[in-house]
């Protein structure tokens, strides 16, 4: 038996085709990565845009696991509304921790699975973008993973989140999946290229794309401090609305 390669867990590959026991789970695997991505925050670390290109390059293969259906817009569209309903579930759960959680993430120490860092970052481009926040967010790597969370820390207005959280994970995962589908039938019936054979040039190229904005945001001033975030939170701490009942 070979060895494990545990660099294939930073594949989204790995997870398309995974099987156990010999039958294909990797429908399952991507729903819940899409919910921990947005909902949970020691998912930041874990493949989004990239997963979801590739989904819809496998998009048949993908839901044939749960029904086999004639017609690749069918499958690519149940695909996206999914994927969609896992990231409006994982941003709620995001929303609901952070409203709990309030200021405590703020004073939390660092670990493996937390960053303080990626705390105040979201924290500044919530600030920034205010309810659009939650939009943009979806396409901005760890951004998203704690834009909700923010959502609920600063008491955001349930029905307002809930309306920016449908929109966004709907744009969020049609754009994608359905780009990653038809651009994988323009390339191979006009060049004749499969892109199932260039995975890892699509996914440098994907990350490229979306940590530039990251970085740009890095080199900007005028950010939010640890201290002045604390502070915010600890001041929405004493004017919760009651959002969800304690």
């Amino acid at each position: 038996m070979s060895d494990f390669d545990w660099m294939q867990l930073i594949n989204p590959e790995f997870y398309i085709m995974l099987e156990l026991g010999g039958v294909p789970v990797g429908i399952y695997v991507v729903l819940f990565i899409i919910f921990a991505e947005t909902g949970l925050f020691a998912g930041f670390f874990l493949p989004g845009d990239s997963l979801l290109f590739l989904a819809g390059i496998y998009s048949t293969e993908l839901m044939n696991t749960l029904i086999p259906i004639e017609g690749d817009f069918i499958n690519v569209l149940l695909l996206s509304v999914l994927v969609a309903i896992s990231g409006i579930l994982g941003n709620t759960f995001g929303y609901w921790f952070g409203h709990k959680s309030g200021s405590y993430l703020y004073k939390k120490e660092d670990t493996f699975w937390f960053k303080k860092k990626y705390l105040i970052q979201s924290h500044e481009f919530f600030e920034k973008h205010g309810g659009r926040a939650i939009i943009f967010a979806r396409f901005l790597p760890i951004i998203r993973t704690f834009a909700p969370i923010i959502a609920g820390v600063v008491k955001m207005e349930k029905k307002k989140f809930m309306f920016y959280n449908i929109i966004s994970s709907f744009t969020w995962a049609t754009t994608i999946i359905f780009a990653g589908h038809y651009l994988q039938e323009l390339f191979k019936t006009t060049m004749g290229i499969d892109l199932k054979s260039h995975i890892e040039i699509i996914i440098l190229i994907i990350v490229l794309i979306t940590t530039v904005p990251l970085i740009l945001n890095a080199l900007k001033g005028n950010k939010v401090t640890e201290r002045e975030a604390v502070e915010e939170a600890e001041s929405k701490d004493d004017h919760d609305n009651d959002i969800f009942p304690r």
